[in-house]
């Protein structure tokens, strides 16, 4: 067996300590070792990584045949000082067409306003353009959706430093309950129909002006947790799908977001009854007939005539009195 002799394991030991710092070196974390010198590894290659596709609420769903025209109802009063109206319309789901009632909401902050969604032709197919909130209302395709929103903008309230008022002469609100009020005149400059979509044939023929091309630059937020249940309670529902109720559906409106069996819901004129359980108030279909503009009515989403008005805080003391 061969054994070193003294003089060789001398010449040995600073070979091994060489190799135990070379060794050593080469353990450290993300170093190369050259000619003894700890030097830095090179940064991994940069990796791409895509973008997070936008949420469901943000596509826009594309159908080969047009919106049903809008449904005729009155609007219910605001439940709650601060809500906002946002109209119904029409969705898009596999099994066709249906009604997303209108509702009052709860804006998600002081100083938004709804810019509602709207149907428009574009590339031979019908475009859904998703609502949003923004300090401003957008361009919604010329759609006359009533109640304030007449085709441009919005008159059925504006806000007044942190609290929000209503114009009583287009918007449903109890002075008992909804305390901020103003009386405007609004001079509808469109024509009173019920075309739900913008752009080909029989569509609105409108663009938007300059205030709507600004507001669609503005920072948006998306609709809120409750817009979203609500919409997909709609859907969820056989009885609000065109085929099955004709274009009038029963729940045409409601008080509150996601609330289709609470007393309020107004139908559609020429629907069928709501269920019987609601009040006999809540079961009255709203809205004159389908050709009411002909016939000087009010059209879809308007406040007919002789609407009763809200009573005044004084009468109801008297009453109170008596």
């Amino acid at each position: 067996m061969f054994k070193p002799t003294n003089g060789l394991k001398i010449s040995l030991a600073p070979l091994g300590g060489l190799i135990l710092v070379a060794t050593a070196a080469t353990q450290l974390s993300g170093c190369v070792v050259r000619a003894g010198v700890a030097v830095p590894a090179p940064a991994p290659p940069a990796v791409y990584v895509a973008p997070a596709p936008p949420p469901v609420a943000e596509a826009d769903v594309q159908s080969s045949e047009p919106p049903p025209p809008l449904p005729v109802y009155a609007q219910p009063p605001c439940p709650v000082e601060g809500y906002i109206w946002t109209p119904g319309y029409w969705a898009w789901a596999p099994a066709g067409y249906y009604w997303v009632p209108g509702t009052w909401i709860a804006p998600p902050r002081v100083g938004l306003l709804w810019t509602p969604g709207y149907w428009g032709f574009v590339g031979g197919v019908y475009v859904f353009h998703a609502g949003y909130w923004g300090p401003h209302v957008g361009f919604y395709g010329g759609v006359n959706y009533g109640f304030g929103y007449g085709g441009v903008g919005f008159a059925g309230g504006r806000w007044v430093g942190n609290s929000f008022a209503y114009n009583q002469s287009v918007t449903n609100v109890n002075v008992t309950v909804v305390h901020n009020t103003y009386n405007e005149t609004v001079v509808n400059n469109v024509t009173v129909n019920r075309v739900s979509y913008n752009g080909g044939a029989g569509g609105i023929s409108a663009a938007p002006n300059a205030q709507e091309r600004l507001a669609a630059a503005e920072p948006h937020v998306q609709p809120t947790a409750q817009q979203h249940q609500h919409v997909q309670q709609a859907a969820a529902n056989p009885a609000l799908l065109a085929k099955n109720n004709g274009g009038r559906p029963s729940i045409a409106a409601t008080p509150h977001a996601a609330a289709f069996n609470a007393p309020g819901v107004v139908g559609a004129h020429g629907a069928a009854a709501p269920p019987p359980h609601m009040s006999p108030a809540a079961t009255h279909p709203g809205g004159p007939p389908a050709n009411a503009a002909a016939h000087g009515q009010p059209g879809p989403g308007q406040k007919p005539k002789g609407h009763p008005k809200s009573p005044e805080p004084k009468h109801e003391e008297k009453t109170a009195q008596r």
